[in-house]
C-alpha cells in the first residue's frame, strides 16, 4: 500500500503527481512488463555485458 503525505495545502494535481512518483519508484509496472514474456538468463548477462561496456567507454573516453 502506497502512503501519500500530504500537506492541507496541496491539491488534487500535487497529490496524484506525489502517486505517480512513487508508483513508478516501486518499479510494478516495470516487472510486469518484462515478466510477459520470457528471457533466457543467457540474453540478460549478454545485455547487461553490453551495458557495462558502454559506460566504461563513456566514462574512459580515448
Amino acid at each position: 500500500m502506497l502512503l501519500i503525505n500530504l500537506k492541507e495545502n496541496d491539491t488534487i494535481d500535487k497529490a496524484l503527481k506525489k502517486y505517480k512518483k512513487k508508483f513508478e519508484k516501486t518499479g510494478v509496472v516495470k516487472e510486469l512488463r518484462e515478466r510477459q514474456q520470457f528471457i533466457k538468463p543467457s540474453v540478460i548477462k549478454r545485455k547487461m555485458v553490453i551495458k557495462a561496456r558502454y559506460k566504461q567507454s563513456l566514462n574512459n573516453p580515448k
